[in-house]
């Protein structure tokens, strides 16, 4: 933009498009503090400690840190004081990766996948009440258009 330009005012779908994104940030934020507090209240567990065991169910050989960072896209400090009181209630075990001394894998162990299983049943209870306002075909049609817009960002 030129010194003498003026920004272009914003049209009523670029306006619209604006106040949606505000809308879904403010419902993200609820339903995620909902989480948390259900999280704390019925496990006294937290969030980040779910979202770990929940990468690590999708792996049954297990995860290196680095990988797991990588799947929650968040650094690997923050996963490795949640890996090491998850590790410390028996929760997950670290193994070492054969043939390389600096490497090693994080994985549930039984005690982690059966408390797993039930904070997942409780989540997926959890969401289906505090999103019931859509029904199943509105929820499909909506996940399938984010799903598609996430897809454009990472192609960019």
């Amino acid at each position: 933009m030129s010194a003498n330009s003026q920004p272009r005012s914003a049209s009523a779908e670029s306006k619209a498009r604006l106040r949606l994104w505000l809308r879904l940030l403010k419902s993200t934020r609820g339903v995620e503090a909902e989480l948390r507090e259900r999280l704390r209240q019925e496990f006294g567990s937290t969030l980040p400690r779910f979202d770990v065991m929940a990468a690590l169910s999708r792996f049954d050989a297990g995860l290196k840190m680095s990988a797991l960072s990588g799947v929650l896209r968040v650094s690997n400090g923050n996963v490795t004081g949640i890996v090491d009181r998850l590790a410390d209630d028996g929760i997950v075990v670290r193994v070492q990766v054969p043939g390389d001394r600096r490497a090693t894998l994080v994985r549930l162990t039984r005690k982690g996948q059966e408390e797993f299983a039930r904070q997942a049943a409780a989540h997926e209870l959890w969401i289906d009440e505090l999103l019931g306002d859509f029904d199943g075909d509105e929820a499909t049609d909506l996940a399938a258009r984010f799903d598609a817009m996430a897809h454009r960002e990472e192609d960019r």
